[in-house]
């Protein structure tokens, strides 16, 4: 089978059940950002830092393909043939993000992105995560989208974020912190 169809060389796509829509479609946008983002999270799971996590960071980009086959499908098509998501998959997030909090220190300042490169991988998918989160919140404003995949990736932010702090820990690095400037000081 070949990976061309051609079928998209007029600027438009199909969902799961085939409606075409615009390739600049509000839900093409949303299921796109989010395969950018499961990409950025191989790229944190390719980190050595993370070898005690890439079954999390597999169990994350999973559910984010799942979050993909929803927004890429027609409300119809949903009831049918894909994969779901659940609480528990929000649970795990939270518990990885306990444990990691229970590992690190207290958070005393705004952090900002950077200190090595792995961390710094950890922030963009940090970021993308909280752009898709706005693509779906977007997409839900004109069409169903179930609350669960909001929940999820807001989770999953938070949970990246607790990640780089996990990250800068073990590598022994000092976090990077914003040091706002006041008028009048130098």
């Amino acid at each position: 089978m070949k990976i061309y169809t051609k079928t998209g060389d007029k600027g438009t796509t199909s969902l799961i059940g085939g409606t075409r829509l615009s390739k600049a479609h509000v839900r093409i946008d949303a299921y796109g950002t989010v395969d950018e983002l499961n990409s950025y999270i191989g790229m944190l799971r390719d980190q050595p830092v993370n070898e005690n996590r890439r079954e999390l960071l597999k169990e994350i980009q999973d559910r984010l393909f799942t979050i993909g086959s929803h927004l890429a499908s027609e409300p119809d098509q949903k009831r049918k043939i894909l994969p779901d998501l659940h609480d528990e998959d929000i649970t795990l997030l939270e518990s990885a993000m306990d444990e990691i909090d229970s590992q690190v220190p207290a958070l005393r300042a705004f952090i900002l992105p950077g200190g090595h490169p792995s961390v710094s991988f950890g922030h963009i998918a940090r970021t993308v995560c909280r752009r898709a989160e706005r693509a779906v919140i977007h997409l839900q404003q004109g069409e169903e989208v179930e609350a669960i995949v909001i929940r999820y990736l807001n989770r999953l932010s938070d949970y990246l974020f607790m990640l780089c702090r996990a990250m800068t820990y073990e590598l022994g690095i000092e976090e990077v912190t914003w040091q706002p400037r006041v008028s009048g000081q130098k």
